[in-house]
């Protein structure tokens, strides 16, 4: 509220209060806004990517998710990540694995570090434990598109077309857009046509 005018030319002017008087005035009138939560911003982030038919927009919109999933919620945990990615750029996967193993034993609820436990596993050819790594991380996020991409490239790797084509369309039901999973559909629908003749 605005002082009169009289009140004010003749009044010194009071020191300022750090924003006492504004907090109370507005914000008592209005409902105090929540800021998103974790969940309701990746939920709004994967209905977009699931709408978004322009192919750079929609991967933005996906580096978007990827910098969601990064995110912990814990220093020492991201911290444990960082030295996972040297690691890896390093080809030191039995490093990152020591790291891995301690992020899901520190939090298990984090799909990120199962998922990238799952990528080690499959630098590593251990497709086998990559998998139950990928079916954890697809319990904890059942849109993680880049675990389900792994899944499909472990099941074309070892010669199951169907399994493969049938995660690449999971992929793309959840990313459209993603070029890599469309080209995947493509081909493996095509031999598996050919191979029915």
């Amino acid at each position: 509220m605005t002082m009169p005018a009289a009140v004010a030319d003749d009044q010194p002017a009071a020191p300022a209060m750090p924003d006492e008087a504004q907090q109370d005035g507005p914000l008592q009138d209005a409902p105090a806004q929540q800021p998103e939560t974790h969940a309701q911003k990746l939920d709004r982030l994967f209905a977009s990517l699931k709408r978004e038919r322009n192919e750079k927009a929609a991967e933005r919109i996906a580096n978007r998710i990827w910098q969601e999933w990064s995110q912990s919620g814990s220093a020492s945990i991201d911290l444990m990540m960082q030295w996972t990615q040297k690691a890896i750029e390093e080809q030191k996967y039995d490093v990152a694995l020591d790291f891995l193993d301690q992020v899901v034993t520190l939090e298990p609820a984090y799909a990120e570090g199962w998922n990238r436990r799952a990528t080690v596993h499959f630098l590593m050819k251990n497709y086998a434990k990559s998998m139950a790594d990928i079916e954890k991380t697809l319990q904890l996020e059942p849109r993680h598109f880049g675990a389900l991409s792994g899944l499909a490239q472990i099941m074309a790797d070892t010669g199951r077309k169907e399994a493969a084509l049938q995660a690449w369309q999971r992929v793309l039901d959840i990313y459209p857009m993603l070029r890599n999973a469309q080209n995947q559909v493509a081909t493996l629908s095509e031999e598996l046509a050919g191979e029915g003749i």
